[in-house]
């Protein structure tokens, strides 16, 4: 028999969601309203849509030069993360020695460092090399990023695989990297997943190294997205909130396509 929830337990469900969902929506109905419609004492949920502020936003070219190195930046990033990160945390999960919990911790306490303690000695390097304000300069930075967010998230992963499995397609003849590649990796897909969405969110959504290692070229959306506001009463907050919503959509996007390429390959397994 299935448990059923309490009426307190779904109430405070719908609660915490209601909690989630309505900035989003506040945002996208602000995004839709002129600036005498935001700026009233009382919120107001009826008027008349407009598209002023997304054509505005949608019609600058700084926005959509840096759509575009946003989406390389952090495509790239996140492979390269990829690529040295899953190699890296298969061999810490099934190798473990008396080093295994320092590398882990390692890993982890990079991300305690602040953004500013990075960027400061990484602005020298890049000046020096002449990479400043370049998308290579800031592939290989976030890149340090994904490298270490996709050990810290793929060890687990790697390790709730059953090294049965693995011990059995040896058997048949498998060497190591078609252990790696046919049996851990698929085994541990979901795990995965979850790290290249977070790494990808993470990057995507980073703005202090970003605002530091750019100028104009290789400005990322945050930065961008951050420019349009202005001081004093005349903030621009239909535009903000358009441009918050071009921020969004990718990850969003991003999430959309994982998710169901995920329930789509455990469907086919499950028939």
């Amino acid at each position: 028999m299935k448990a059923r929830s309490s009426p307190v337990s779904t109430l405070i469900i719908w609660f915490l969601a209601a909690i989630v969902v309505l900035p989003i929506v506040w945002t996208v109905l602000n995004a839709f309203k002129l600036n005498a419609d935001l700026l009233t004492p009382t919120p107001k949920l009826i008027f008349e849509p407009v598209l002023d502020n997304v054509l505005y936003v949608l019609g600058r070219d700084s926005v959509l030069q840096a759509l575009i190195n946003s989406l390389i930046v952090c495509g790239a990033s996140v492979v390269v993360g990829l690529i040295f990160g899953l190699p890296t945390a298969y061999a810490v999960a099934r190798f473990p020695n008396r080093w295994t919990s320092e590398v882990q911790f390692f890993v982890l306490s990079l991300r305690f460092l602040p953004p500013v303690a990075v960027a400061i000695p990484l602005i020298v390097i890049w000046l020096n090399f002449g990479l400043y304000d370049t998308r290579i300069a800031l592939i290989v930075t976030y890149s340090l990023l994904t490298i270490s967010i996709t050990i810290w998230l793929a060890i687990p992963g790697f390790q709730r695989v059953p090294k049965e499995i693995e011990e059995a397609a040896r058997v048949d003849g498998y060497g190591a990297y078609a252990v790696f590649f046919k049996i851990a990796l698929p085994v541990a897909a979901k795990t995965l997943v979850g790290a290249l969405a977070f790494s990808f969110v993470l990057v995507w959504n980073e703005f202090l190294l970003a605002l530091m290692l750019t100028t104009s070229d290789a400005k990322t959306l945050p930065i961008i997205a951050s420019e349009m506001s202005q001081l004093g009463m005349n903030v621009p907050w239909g535009i903000l909130n358009a441009a918050v919503i071009l921020l969004s959509l990718p990850p969003l996007l991003l999430l959309g396509l994982l998710s169901s390429f995920m329930n789509s390959i455990f469907s086919n397994r499950s028939r």
